[in-house]
């Protein structure tokens, strides 16, 4: 008798707690709530990563390291996103801003395939200027350290590109152009922008929120990469990225713009290693000898941006006139 009792207790519970549900359940939490517990997602995804990682034989060969990668890049940038948009709204695909998939079909995709693609010898002169930079005496030690890690990046960056077949360039096209766009562009633009524009007390106005927004993730979009001699072009790509979503509504049209910048990449070091040219010359595009075809892309990025924005502003506008008859 108990026991049957006891089974219509736990029955009726287990009724409730499966009506229960944590979608959207933080949604009205503060945004310093938010970050604190996006911290802690991180953290909880990236601690079985690292744990992972110890299982590697040392030392580490460059199959192992893109593994590494994998896991790193799921655990810190795919997976608390998508987490933490499933706590903060009933629609976590809309607050992400990801269900704008009509963008991809209706023009703007190709544009912005096209805009980046122009805008690559632009972004290689940018990163040629910012290299020219120098500190102080006084911070001659925190110059050689960034000098040593930038280095240390482009030793690991050429071995993870340095393949000649296909079913190489397939996975570096999945591991360093696909997974990269997409978590990254749910990390900076889909969590941090919607962090940054919520409303506080001294930012009121929405547009000086959503300039914020923009910046504030693309420095740090930049930052996180720890290339601070690419630190410049990155930003402004970051920030490019942006506006892009605040333009279109849609993060599908950052994540195809970030795909075929790392994609393009990817591709001219596969055809170069495999056609025996010198590496320097594919990074050198739009710089030194080429320096014309830099300040080309850099006028055509400007124009075909201002012309973007000024298309997407008047089908905007024609979308809510249609709408309000």
């Amino acid at each position: 008798m108990r026991i049957g009792i006891f089974c219509c207790i736990f029955a009726k519970k287990l009724r409730k707690n499966r009506n229960m549900t944590l979608k959207g359940k933080f949604e009205h939490s503060r945004g310093i709530i938010k970050c604190v517990q996006w911290i802690v997602c991180v953290l909880l995804f990236t601690m079985p990563a690292m744990i992972s990682v110890v299982a590697f034989q040392q030392p580490l060969s460059v199959t192992s390291l893109k593994w590494i990668q994998f896991l790193q890049t799921t655990s810190i940038f795919l997976l608390p996103p998508l987490c933490m948009a499933y706590l903060w709204s009933e629609q976590p695909l809309d607050w992400l801003r990801m269900k704008g998939e009509r963008s991809l079909v209706k023009g703007e995709g190709l544009w912005a395939v096209v805009l980046m693609l122009v805008a690559l010898p632009a972004i290689n002169l940018l990163g040629y200027l910012n290299q020219q930079m120098t500190l102080p005496t006084f911070l001659e030690p925190l110059e050689q350290w960034m000098k040593t890690s930038e280095e240390n990046a482009k030793v690991l960056t050429e071995q993870f590109l340095n393949v000649t077949t296909f079913s190489g360039l397939i996975i570096n096209l999945l591991l360093m152009a696909l997974l990269p766009a997409v978590a990254e562009e749910l990390t900076f633009r889909g969590v941090l922008m919607n962090l940054f524009e919520l409303k506080g007390e001294r930012l009121k106005v929405k547009g000086k929120r959503t300039h914020l927004a923009i910046w504030c993730s693309a420095i740090l979009f930049s930052a996180i990469h720890l290339q601070f001699y690419g630190f410049v072009p990155r930003m402004l790509m970051g920030a490019l990225f942006g506006y892009m979503l605040v333009w279109t509504g849609s993060l599908w049209i950052p994540i195809l713009m970030h795909f075929t910048n790392n994609a393009m990449a990817v591709l001219l070091y596969f055809v170069a290693y495999r056609a025996g040219w010198n590496m320097e010359q594919v990074d050198a595009i739009g710089t030194n000898d080429t320096l014309w075809l830099g300040v080309v892309s850099m006028v055509l990025t400007i124009v075909g941006i201002y012309a973007f924005r000024r298309s997407t502003t008047m089908s905007n506008a024609s979308s809510r006139i249609s709408s309000g008859n």
